[in-house]
C-alpha cells in the first residue's frame, strides 16, 4: 500500500453558505471510485478539518461523475461576513482536503 495525498488523484472545488462549507472532491479516474468511498469519509474528512468546525459532516456520493461532495458545517461562526479568517470564503480549503494524506493500493 502506498501512502499519496488526494491531489495525486483528484482536483477539488470550495465555497461557502453562510456557517457551511461545500467542498467537492472529483477524481482523474473513475475506476478509483469505490476505493476512495472506503477511504475518505465523513469521519475522515470531519477529523482532517477539525481546526475550523467542531459541527458534522455530511457526505454526498455521486457514482456517475467519480465525485463526492462534503457539507462541512458550522466552519464560520455568524457566516462569512463575521470571520476574521485570512480566507473568510474558505476557497482555499479544497487545497486543504487535497493535501490529506490516505492509504491506497494503486
Amino acid at each position: 500500500m502506498d501512502r499519496i495525498q488526494l491531489k495525486d488523484i483528484a482536483h477539488a472545488r470550495s465555497g461557502d453558505k453562510g456557517q457551511k462549507t461545500n467542498i467537492s472532491l472529483i477524481l482523474y479516474e473513475e475506476d478509483l471510485y469505490e476505493k476512495i468511498k472506503e477511504k475518505v469519509t465523513a469521519y475522515k474528512i470531519k477529523s482532517h478539518f477539525s481546526h475550523i468546525t467542531k459541527g458534522s459532516v455530511e457526505r454526498y456520493e455521486l457514482p456517475q461523475l467519480g465525485a463526492f461532495n462534503f457539507v462541512i458545517n458550522q466552519t464560520r461562526p455568524l457566516g462569512v461576513a463575521a470571520s476574521l479568517d485570512f480566507d473568510a470564503h474558505g476557497k482555499s480549503l479544497s487545497w486543504h482536503l487535497l493535501e490529506m494524506e490516505i492509504e491506497l493500493e494503486i
